[in-house]
């Protein structure tokens, strides 16, 4: 299984968008910067709030204003639809490499997509001082994607020396 195949993969920006979302979505972007910006966003999700085109403008806004506690809320609340859509466990901790074959089955764009935002979630972690969770998150992504076709062990692989270091100066 390869997670770069696009051949015949529907992705989330794929699915139809609910009456009304679309305009709100453009005039977010159109004022990004601006005081209403959010609020838009807002009325996108409460909307449509499984919509995940709506989540990933959201997630993007927080993320760019550096609002990353908020970024992760929107994150965690896609990774929940997909999980769930995709038959996955609740929890990105109970995830395994069985798994993932039986959702490839499902769809290889939302796997692809929940494994994006699980390593984009390890890294937001990651920024915000929670190593065990960033590090936790993306050994996971290691774990279940084994010939590294979404690029976590180069960023695990970096917080791994980090942390060898670090236990290396208190010696």
């Amino acid at each position: 299984m390869d997670l770069l195949q696009f051949d015949q993969t529907t992705l989330y920006f794929d699915d139809p968008v609910p009456p009304g979302i679309e305009p709100l979505l453009l005039d977010a972007a159109a004022s990004y910067g601006e005081e209403g910006a959010e609020a838009l966003l807002l009325r996108a999700y409460f909307l449509a709030p499984e919509q995940l085109v709506v989540l990933v403008a959201l997630y993007r806004y927080y993320f760019y204003q550096h609002r990353l506690d908020d970024a992760l809320i929107v994150a965690d609340r896609a990774m929940s639809i997909v999980a769930r859509r995709l038959d996955l466990p609740a929890k990105w901790q109970n995830l395994h490499p069985e798994h993932i074959g039986h959702a490839v089955l499902r769809s290889m764009g939302l796997l692809r997509f929940y494994l994006m935002v699980l390593k984009a979630a390890g890294y937001i972690h990651l920024r915000c001082g929670d190593a065990v969770t960033g590090q936790a998150m993306l050994e996971k992504l290691v774990e279940v994607d084994s010939h590294d076709r979404l690029g976590g062990k180069a960023l695990l692989d970096v917080i791994v020396e980090a942390v060898a270091a670090r236990i290396e100066e208190a010696a």
